[in-house]
């Protein structure tokens, strides 16, 4: 049970070790990728964060500038054990309010078919079909809009 996490920005070189692990884990290897395909050319000017659970990094997800005003989120995953308990929202929450002091007027991701839901629930909206990942993966475009006072 997640009843008792936290979601911080990873720090440590083992933080960050964890941290690509589970993104690996979770969202490369089942489709025998090897290790380093979990990470991109824009790791360094990007927003990360994790959550944990007694020591465990059990969620993790990422967010970067497009433009002044476009961000996107990328390689969101939870660990299996911690599915529907709230660890997915709760980065994604952090990751958006991580935007909040930022000219940023849209956030946009590539959702896989099976978290489309996820992303309705917190506010996103799918604009079309984008790729197929792995050749068995679908993924579509999904944005969400602010309006800042």
């Amino acid at each position: 049970m997640a009843e008792d996490f936290k979601v911080v920005e990873p720090v440590t070189k083992r933080e960050w070790q964890d941290y690509y692990q589970l993104r690996w884990k979770i969202l490369r290897h089942p489709w025998q990728q090897p290790k380093g395909s979990e990470k991109d050319d824009l790791e360094a000017e990007s927003i990360h964060r994790m959550a944990v659970a007694k020591n465990k990094v059990i969620g993790v997800g990422r967010l970067h500038l497009i433009d002044r005003s476009t961000a996107q989120i990328r390689f969101m995953a939870v660990d299996p054990d911690y599915h529907n308990e709230g660890v997915g929202s709760k980065v994604l929450e952090e990751l958006e309010f991580s935007i909040t002091d930022k000219s940023v007027t849209k956030i946009c991701l590539h959702s896989r078919e099976a978290a489309i839901e996820f992303y309705r629930k917190h506010g996103y909206h799918v604009m079309q079909r984008s790729f197929v990942l792995y050749g068995e993966i679908p993924h579509y475009k999904m944005e969400k809009l602010f309006i800042k006072c």
